[in-house]
Parts: structure tokens; C-alpha cells; sequence
């Protein structure tokens, strides 16, 4: 058998098949492996051994036989593809930024019991089967440290053949845990939630039984820092999924901000871009989770900036023409689905600087077309890599007039 008689890998798909140039996909490829008959790969220069023992098992990676060329070049390319294919082009697709490895720093796990053994992990993927984590590449250490403890911990309080959430946030005062479908009965569990949060310094435990949320530890109130300005977190609230990526995205809008002028953060959540960007000018945050924008509201007053902050469904009652036509830029960071209803008003105003952050270059390409269409220019796109190894991509999308 010669190379001529082998397909070659030509790129990856989108959600992390590898594809030859007649179009057959082959799952735990990279760029340059070659295929043999009956579809055996043998690995090209783009392909590296996985950080991770539980890799391709674990749900929580799809792609980490990806050297980082190539890992870089999929980022990339998720938001370049899904631009072309809107008929988008970018003025300038500035270089992707990679979080490096365990630096996640939130994480939803599950848990279940079968008598007295503790599984805890991400499900395997396609399946509901759990792997039982003994080693994780993305988390922070301070999160993966809570694992073989907190099966301990469940032995406890999780019945047995049940399923639970285990939801982790780092946050300024440590990690934030959050335990849903546990059953806490007797003093014993009590005592025992109380022991686990000293032992471990934990910031906060809440458990929910299955009608809300309660709070067992927290010696001081958990807070997340924007710009230097700590706001109340309320249990696994939206956060950036690394500091450095976070960093990433407010560089990237930071950079396209005018100098003066008011701006208007919109989907706001408890204040990333408001409070990181706003400091010494006016701000309007607008966002429709009452817990969020009343945390902003607080941690504003606080600090004295200059903040709006309106409890505003954006997708039923977005800002119009004449609202928004009052600011020198805007910021969105919209969920997934994207801004369809507010984008269309901001097509229809004056607004000078749009920064759209996006954790879905789909979505973001198809507001994209409608901005476009009204005479915004695609000045450049910014793609972050926060999930680590994962199909997941964000990126930021600076629009001007």
C-alpha cells in the first residue's frame, strides 16, 4: 500500500469529526493523519496523545488529539465558517486566545450512588453512563480536589440509586459549591455538610432538595470581582469559564471602546463588561435575571459608579432606535440563541461601535447578517478558546458604522 492509496485528514468538523477531501468524517482525527482501508488512522504531525486518561470516554473533551496548531485553527475556524456561511467577511480575524489547561473554573459534574459507591463525573458522550473522574485536564485544581472527598461527602446525603448535581464555582472568597438532589435527614447529614465546608475552606455549600436552594455554610458573603468592584454571586451564576479568557474578551472590547462617552451593556448578568469598562463613565446595564442585575445594582451603588442598571427582558422589550441611539457604543453578550430581537433595533439606530460577545459563532453569524445588511462593518472577530479541547467556541465580533 502506497500514500496514494490513503485519504487524508484535511480539517475538523464542527463538532470535532475529522474530514477527508471527499467529505467522509472520522471521529479522533487531526489534520494530516492519514486513513487506510477499513478506516485505521495512522497519526500525522498534528496528532498528540491526550492529557487525559478518561479521553474519548469523558463528555467533557471531544477533541484532545489536537496538537495546538490545529486546536487553534478549529477555534478559528468555527467562527470563520459559520461567518461564510452568512455571506459575512471580517475586515480582520485577529489571532484566537486558548485558555491553558485546568484553568475551568466553573463546572456542572453529576453524582450517583449504587450502594455504597459514589460516582462523579461528566457523562460519556451520547450516553448517560457517568465516568468516574480520577483525573481532569480543563478544571482548576481547587475544583478537582473537591471530587474524591465529595464522594464521601454524597455517601451521606445522596439516596441510594439517585442521581445529583454537583455545580463548582471559584470565587473570590474560594470555591462556590452547589449540591441539587441530595436529602439531608438527621443531625448526622447536618453535621456532616458543616464539617465538609470547614474542612475544605469552601467560600459557600448550598444544597437544594428539590424545593430551592438553601445555604448551610458561608462565613462571609461570596462575592465575584469585575474591575475591582466585588459583586454578590448568587449560587453557579453565569461566569466566564476562565479568568484568562475573560480577560480575552474584555481586552478585546476594551479595545474597541471610544474613549468618552456613555455605553450600554446589554444581557449584562452581574457586570463583566459594565463593571471592568465602566469605570469613570456613564453605564447602562441592562439584564432580565432579577438575581443578577439586582447583585449589579448593589455592588455598583457601592463602589459610586455611574450605573444603570434596568431589570429589562431584552428579548420581549429590547431598546430601541431612540434609546440606544444615546450611547457611543454598545456591548451585547447574549445566551446561545443569540440577540435576534435587539439586534434588529440596533441595525435600525445610529450607534457608532457595537462589541458583540458571543459563546455561539452560529447565532453570532446570523445577527451578524442582519447588522451587516444595515451598514455596519465587520471590523474584526476576536475567537477564544475558553473549553479547553472541547467544540465549544466565544468569540468577540466588533461592529462600526
Amino acid at each position: 500500500m502506497t500514500d496514494t492509496d490513503l485519504d487524508i485528514i484535511i480539517r475538523i468538523a464542527a463538532k470535532g469529526d475529522g474530514i477527508t477531501a471527499d467529505g467522509r468524517h472520522f471521529p479522533l482525527t487531526a489534520p494530516g493523519d492519514r486513513i487506510g482501508p477499513g478506516g485505521f488512522v495512522i497519526a500525522g504531525p498534528h496528532h498528540v496523545d491526550p492529557a487525559c486518561t478518561h479521553f474519548p470516554a469523558c463528555g467533557g473533551c471531544q477533541i484532545q488529539q489536537l496538537d495546538e496548531v490545529s486546536y487553534a485553527d478549529f477555534v478559528t475556524a468555527r467562527v470563520t465558517g459559520a461567518l461564510a456561511g452568512q455571506g459575512v467577511v471580517p475586515v480582520t480575524v485577529l489571532p484566537p486566545h486558548i485558555s491553558p489547561p485546568m484553568t475551568r473554573r466553573r463546572a456542572a459534574l453529576r453524582a450517583a450512588r449504587a450502594g455504597k459507591r459514589v460516582t462523579i463525573g461528566f457523562a460519556e458522550g451520547g450516553s448517560h453512563r457517568l465516568i468516574d473522574l480520577e483525573m481532569c485536564a480543563v478544571l482548576d485544581p481547587r475544583l478537582f480536589a473537591l471530587v474524591a472527598p465529595l464522594r464521601g461527602l454524597l455517601a451521606t446525603i445522596l439516596p441510594d440509586k439517585r442521581a445529583a448535581h454537583v455545580k463548582m464555582s471559584l470565587v473570590d472568597q474560594g470555591v462556590d459549591l452547589l449540591l441539587e438532589g441530595v436529602k439531608v435527614e438527621g443531625l448526622a447529614a447536618d453535621e456532616a455538610l458543616g464539617d465538609f465546608a470547614r474542612a475544605h475552606g469552601l467560600a459557600r455549600l448550598t444544597i437544594d432538595e428539590g424545593d430551592g436552594a438553601q445555604t448551610r455554610w458561608e462565613p462571609e458573603a461570596a462575592t465575584i470581582s469585575f474591575g475591582g468592584v466585588p459583586v454578590g454571586f448568587p449560587p453557579f451564576a453565569f461566569l466566564q469559564a476562565t479568568p484568562d479568557g475573560e480577560a480575552a474578551l474584555v481586552g478585546a472590547v476594551r479595545d474597541a471602546l471610544p474613549e468618552t462617552g456613555a455605553i450600554a451593556d446589554l444581557f449584562a448578568g452581574l457586570g463583566t463588561f459594565a463593571l471592568a469598562l465602566g469605570d469613570g463613565r456613564p453605564v447602562y446595564a441592562g439584564e432580565g435575571a432579577r438575581d443578577a442585575i439586582l447583585s449589579l445594582k448593589l455592588a455598583a451603588g457601592r463602589a459610586q459608579r455611574r450605573l444603570a442598571a434596568d431589570h429589562r427582558d431584552l428579548f420581549r422589550r429590547p431598546l430601541t432606535p431612540e434609546e440606544l441611539n444615546r450611547f457611543a457604543a454598545v456591548i451585547l453578550d447574549p445566551p446561545r440563541a443569540g440577540a435576534r430581537e435587539q439586534v434588529l433595533q440596533l441595525a435600525a439606530s445610529a450607534v457608532p461601535v457595537v462589541a458583540y460577545v458571543s459563546c455561539n459563532p452560529a447565532s453570532f453569524a446570523r445577527d451578524a447578517a442582519h447588522l451587516t445588511a444595515a451598514g455596519y462593518r465587520l471590523d474584526s472577530v476576536k475567537p477564544v478558546g475558553q473549553f479547553r479541547w472541547t467544540t465549544h467556541v466565544e468569540l468577540v465580533g466588533i461592529f462600526r458604522r
